[in-house]
């Protein structure tokens, strides 16, 4: 691992009346995968949120390759090279598959290269190309929302919960999109529910509670140590 390409100081975010993120420290590496891990309401898709300039931090420093991007909206920090799939997807769902591709692209049409990478990872999205995009299955909607955030090369790829609600089938194909992704050298920061995903997925490891960060480490450190699992996030879970 190199330098960061995302950092965040001392993050503070509030909706409405509710303080939300307590001061978030936290350090993305350059070329691998930062899971971000903890309990259902620690803070994890306000962290994204936060970073996506969807809500404004109230105080601290975000930063993408030595830039601050906080106080930036959701379109400019996308522009500063941001891909980001939502823990809703967000996908045009009244458009075609082929579409909601081409509007992701922030350079224009994709180039036909990237299109056949996203096809070889994603061979149900070239099947539906030119379907409406609400009439796909769920897994396949997923399959769009990643596909979207990764038609281009970006600086950095932000993944909230890609598996969530997924059947088994569909989960092994984003993980292997997602291995390839890493084996590019992307620079990933994902939240992940799914505690083997996140293991064979992640180099790194952030665990929050309560709006704040309370571990880090690297990805194999966290999944060896049973004990530091059940303190950190209640998992009892064979290490093997």
């Amino acid at each position: 691992m190199s330098d960061p390409i995302l950092t965040l100081k001392g993050v503070k975010t509030d909706i409405a009346q509710y303080h939300i993120l307590h001061g978030i420290d936290l350090e993305v590496p350059r070329g691998g995968v930062t899971m971000l891990l903890g309990r259902n309401g620690a803070g994890k898709t306000s962290t994204m949120r936060t970073i996506m300039g969807l809500w404004t931090p109230r105080a601290g420093e975000i930063t993408l390759d030595g830039t601050r991007i906080d106080g930036l909206t959701p379109s400019q920090i996308a522009r500063k090279g941001i891909g980001f799939v939502p823990e809703d997807m967000g996908i045009f769902s009244d458009l075609t598959v082929e579409e909601n591709l081409h509007l992701a692209a922030l350079a224009g049409r994709p180039s036909p290269e990237r299109m056949d990478w996203v096809f070889g990872a994603f061979p149900a999205l070239k099947t539906f190309l030119h379907s409406t995009a609400g009439n796909l299955s769920g897994g396949q909607k997923q399959m769009l929302s990643i596909a979207r955030a990764v038609v281009e090369d970006r600086a950095l790829y932000l993944i909230d919960e890609p598996s969530k609600g997924l059947a088994p089938a569909i989960v092994a194909t984003l993980a292997r999109a997602l291995k390839d992704l890493k084996a590019r050298g992307a620079s990933i920061l994902m939240v992940e529910q799914n505690f083997s995903l996140a293991r064979a997925l992640g180099d790194t490891a952030a665990v929050m509670d309560d709006g704040k960060i309370i571990w880090t480490g690297t990805m194999a450190e966290l999944s060896s140590d049973a004990a530091l699992m059940e303190r950190l996030m209640g998992l009892k879970m064979e290490t093997t």
